[in-house]
């Protein structure tokens, strides 16, 4: 079954106030509250389970009742939210006056040369190990493929490599539907886990 929503009627449905933020100001608010994590459920509650419940609960569904509702529930939250966020804020204010053009080149070459080598001669080896194990042929993605979250494959079967690191980051900003192969750098090489 397929069908679409209008514009106008989502209008009908949703009467809260569209706020306009100076250029970048929205996008830096972001990017502090990633690190601050300031709207995690531990601070603000698990937000797709309350909104059900308001709407249960009140037989008025409007912008301003689920406003009343929330910070009936949860009267810190918001408060609490902002000075998370707003510390990180401060912290990138100092961190942004130590940047210069300088840096932004060494940035740039440090992503462009060092990380892609890396990351790149990584995902080789552990394909290549991979394949010799299972005695097949591997090979890296195409660029089609890439785009897809594809990593590379082991015979016919469709991989995405991540650091270790990338399962704990809460915030995955791409859904990869293959295999995950995730390692961890260690003194000695690297450590590997492959999801089967």
């Amino acid at each position: 079954m397929e069908f679409s929503i209008k514009n106008t009627e989502l209008a009908v449905l949703n009467s809260s106030e569209t706020l306009d933020f100076p250029k970048y100001t929205s996008q830096l608010i972001n990017w502090a509250n990633q690190n601050a994590q300031g709207t995690r459920p531990k601070v603000v509650g698990q937000l797709s389970d309350l909104f059900p419940e308001y709407e249960k609960n009140c037989d008025e569904i409007s912008i301003d009742s689920w406003r009343e509702w929330y910070l009936a529930h949860y009267p810190e939250a918001i408060e609490d939210a902002t000075t998370k966020i707003f510390s990180q804020v401060e912290n990138l204010k100092e961190a942004i006056k130590l940047i210069d053009k300088t840096m932004v080149q060494k940035w740039v070459e440090d992503l462009v040369i060092s990380k892609t080598y890396n990351g790149l001669y990584v995902q080789e080896a552990i394909l290549s190990k991979l394949a010799k194990i299972k005695g097949e042929s591997y090979r890296l993605a195409n660029p089609e493929e890439e785009a897809q979250g594809i990593d590379g494959y082991v015979g016919k079967i469709a991989y995405s490599i991540k650091p270790d690191t990338y399962k704990a980051m809460g915030r995955l900003s791409e859904a990869i539907n293959v295999k995950m192969i995730y390692y961890t750098k260690k003194k000695s090489g690297l450590t590997i886990e492959v999801e089967e």
